[in-house]
């Protein structure tokens, strides 16, 4: 790496300029070798595909790393695409980001008697100046299902009044990420 005079982080991982390129012009970096990227392997597959179609076919779609959707798969399933709450504050102002909330209980585990509490929450983050979901968050059964239609919908611009235009499909616990009324900036304790 130093004969060609790439420059790394310390952690290793290269900086890259928003076409996946390093400091040295012809050099480009994919994947999980990019400094602050999430280390997805979709996101590599679609980042490396994107690089090829550039340098090769003339195209000029970049990667979006911001509405990456992704999922935890552990028992409580957490689902997220977008920016994090604390990071649309920064990027967009605190004064212009609503934070829509709730926690619900599924249908599902209203009949298991063997169930005590756990609710699920979901968020979703709104840009003021132009309605769009910037952010969303899920901690429920099927988050990963949720996430993908979710992160579709944002990489579509996906204001939150076409959110809440949408009709839930009764009873799935997606249904549960329409419509919320409530935000943490007005009523912090969902």
């Amino acid at each position: 790496m130093q004969n060609a005079g790439l420059v790394c982080e310390k952690n290793g991982k290269f900086k890259v300029n928003d076409v996946e390129q390093t400091n040295v012009p012809n050099i480009y970096a994919i994947g999980d070798v990019i400094d602050g990227i999430m280390e997805l392997t979709p996101t590599a597959i679609k980042a490396g595909s994107l690089l090829v179609k550039r340098l090769f076919s003339g195209a000029t779609e970049k990667m979006d790393y911001i509405n990456i959707p992704t999922t935890v798969f552990t028992p409580l399933e957490y689902g997220t695409c977008g920016y994090t709450e604390e990071d649309a504050k920064k990027v967009f102002g605190v004064d212009n980001i609503k934070t829509f909330h709730t926690s619900f209980q599924p249908l599902e585990w209203q009949y298991n008697k063997e169930r005590e509490g756990g609710d699920c929450y979901v968020k979703v983050l709104v840009k003021l100046d132009d309605r769009k979901v910037v952010g969303f968050h899920i901690l429920a059964p099927n988050a990963g299902e949720i996430t993908q239609g979710l992160g579709v919908a944002m990489k579509c611009g996906c204001t939150k009044e076409q959110l809440d235009s949408c009709i839930g499909i009764h009873p799935t616990t997606a249904e549960d990420c329409i419509g919320l009324k409530y935000t943490k900036e007005d009523d912090g304790d969902v």
